[in-house]
């Protein structure tokens, strides 16, 4: 089975970081997570339309939602042909761009070797206290209170996390497996991280396989995986594990409004 098409896999990257606090309208999903990840507190615009009459309505209507929460707009907005009546008008709007992001997909196919079957890979079902720490040291933004903001987003759906250690027993490497639509569907890769003075050692690659084999366990068709597109190491892992650009995003964030002062 090959990895679904780009149109599926928006919806089911929304549920793999689903975020708690969320509306729909007129085919926008406005999301918010107290301002814990991008993509969890951006608008994902799931049929962007084509009216800049109601493009305009729904955008003021967006940064009234996102006022109310002290939260910045910002699109997730994918490089399609649907995407360029909505960039035109968040041109005019003076939205900046940032954040590129490939999308990567892999079928389901014979299961990626690493080089170096060890360590072991310790699994569970939801994350530990350790997973969750090293996680959030490499790619969280905040203290405690955000991280469980962030806990309570990952554990959204269905998923495996996978943790390897260092020699000295100190966690070193983790990655999780999200599967929005259960068993036998398609397996998102995401949180892979890794303790800076224990990269260049192959643990990511590890990390990788395991989750790749967890996914066969569970019947997994296909795979997605998210990568920003200036960290080319990271894209070469996943091009070596099979994975291909299956398409690509962007934030796009509402240009702060300064007001003039003095003379």
């Amino acid at each position: 089975m090959g990895a679904p098409p780009l149109h599926e896999l928006e919806i089911m990257m929304d549920a793999a970081w689903r975020a708690p606090d969320r509306s729909e309208s007129n085919g926008w999903v406005l999301r918010a997570a107290s301002g814990v990840t991008q993509r969890a507190n951006s608008v994902w615009a799931r049929e962007p339309g084509s009216d800049s009459q109601a493009q305009h309505a729904a955008l003021r209507a967006a940064r009234l939602w996102y006022r109310d929460r002290r939260l910045p707009l910002i699109f997730q907005v994918f490089d399609d042909s649907r995407s360029a009546d909505l960039n035109a008008v968040l041109d005019e709007e003076g939205f900046t761009r940032q954040s590129e992001t490939v999308i990567m997909s892999r079928g389901r196919s014979a299961p990626y070797e690493a080089p170096d079957p060890t360590p072991a890979v310790e699994i569970s079902q939801l994350p530990s206290e350790e997973w969750l720490q090293l996680w959030w040291s490499v790619d969280g933004r905040g203290g405690p209170a955000e991280r469980e903001v962030a806990r309570a987003v990952l554990t959204g759906c269905p998923s495996v996390y996978a943790l390897v250690r260092s020699d000295d027993g100190v966690p070193a490497a983790v990655g999780r497996l999200a599967l929005p639509r259960g068993a036998a569907a398609s397996g998102g890769i995401y949180c892979m991280a890794t303790r800076q003075d224990a990269r260049r050692r192959g643990l990511a690659g590890r990390v990788l396989q395991e989750l790749l084999s967890q996914g066969a366990l569970h019947g997994v068709g296909g795979y997605w995986l998210l990568v920003t597109a200036a960290n080319h190491g990271a894209r070469q892992l996943y091009a070596g594990a099979g994975f291909r650009e299956a398409g690509r995003y962007l934030y796009r964030q509402d240009r702060p409004k300064r007001h003039l002062t003095g003379c």
